[in-house]
């Protein structure tokens, strides 16, 4: 019989809005528990409630502030070392840069064999003293993954210690299945947001912060609202411009029309309340949001940017420009003339997609073979 292996899997804070989407929890759901004995651990925050451990691992919360998380972080090395000392994990999972630069550093003392580093975005090692960091401390125990083959792309391009030896791409999935399970019906889900039952409603999911576009879809939801007076456009997601974004909707007179519906646990939950799915980002990694209004048999429409481009051209969505306010009016336009035969046409086309190409199976497949280390890392597509 193989040997158990102890598996920590660290994030950097704990978001009780996204438990069914998250891309750790959904690793974790594939990982046998009579094979891997897994520690979850989160580096800032916990849940309002007491966490219960789902069977088979345990639930960790460090609860660092956010002074804890600046500067040398002696605290934070000091305690992970004691704990991982006292754990003796055979393999670490690490999610976005600041569990990785952390353990890049520890691990010249633990020398955990496996490490294993996820990427989830762009940008993350552009500073240069993050660069040299990683040429100086990555080594053989360190294997690295982009959440889609540009996000690999990038790491083995700054030429840092990322190599097509040691970096995958292994693209974010969805569990279609849990996903359409949860997902409310139509009247049930505009009941919830308070959207109009009679309207036809434009939707985006996605945090409020610049970089997810939501100022440019809008400007160009404004720009046509006059040629549609039943369109309403909703947003879910909270963050830190939702107080310009809100400003931005009453300087437009669209009050009545934009709805800002806020943080919901599992935004999933209320694709079907929507006819149409727009994702505006300026930058993803992947655009997990997209998946999930492939998976409410929507029709789509995305930024054209180098993570999101596949998926569109996969699901045979419509693409515009990032930031390109009357690309992006004239695309949303044409999705609306079309008839309601049509866009059902077109959502049903891009679900089918969603099943054929992202696999949740294929994905904890490709994650258990990583952290078993039973096969080589295959060289991140270029």
């Amino acid at each position: 019989m193989a040997k158990t292996l102890k598996v920590l899997q660290l994030q950097t804070r704990y978001n009780a809005a996204d438990t069914n989407s998250d891309l750790g929890e959904q690793i974790l759901q594939g990982l046998p528990a009579e094979r891997f004995e897994v520690v979850n651990a989160y580096l800032e925050g916990r849940p309002a409630d007491d966490a219960v451990d789902p069977p088979g691992r345990r639930q960790v919360f460090f609860e660092f502030s956010e002074k804890d998380m600046s500067g040398l972080r002696r605290k934070v090395q000091a305690r992970l070392l004691a704990f991982c000392r006292e754990e003796r994990f055979d393999v670490v999972l690490l999610h976005r840069f600041k569990a990785v630069n952390l353990f890049m550093h520890l691990n010249k003392k633990l020398r955990i064999a496996r490490c294993i580093g996820v990427s989830h975005g762009f940008g993350e090692y552009d500073r240069f003293y993050r660069r040299w960091q990683a040429r100086r401390l990555i080594d053989e125990c360190w294997r690295f993954v982009g959440v889609s083959p540009a996000v690999s792309d990038y790491l083995v391009s700054l030429r840092c210690g990322f190599t097509n030896a040691n970096t995958v791409a292994i693209t974010n999935a969805l569990d279609i299945d849990l996903a359409e399970s949860l997902q409310l019906s139509r009247e049930q889900a505009r009941q919830a947001l308070a959207l109009p039952s009679d309207a036809l409603i434009v939707g985006a999911i996605g945090r409020l912060v610049p970089i997810k576009g939501h100022v440019h879809l809008i400007r160009a939801f404004s720009a046509l609202s006059g040629e549609y007076s039943n369109v309403h456009l909703a947003i879910i997601g909270g963050g830190r411009e939702e107080a310009n974004l809100s400003a931005l909707v009453a300087e437009l007179g669209l009050q009545t029309r934009v709805h800002l519906c806020g943080t919901r646990p599992d935004a999933m939950r209320y694709v079907k309340g929507f006819d149409v799915f727009v994702m505006p980002s300026l930058q993803e990694g992947l655009g997990l949001a997209l998946l999930e209004g492939m998976c409410g048999r929507l029709p789509v429409l995305g930024s054209d940017i180098p993570a999101m481009r596949p998926l569109l051209d996969g699901a045979r969505g419509r693409t515009f420009a990032p930031g390109d306010v009357p690309a992006l009016t004239e695309q949303l336009r044409a999705c609306l003339a079309d008839s309601d035969e049509t866009r059902a046409e077109h959502g049903e086309r891009a679900y089918q997609y969603l099943r054929r190409e992202h696999d949740i199976n294929d994905f904890r497949n490709k994650y258990r073979a990583l952290l078993e280390g039973d096969r080589p890392v295959q060289g991140a597509p270029t």
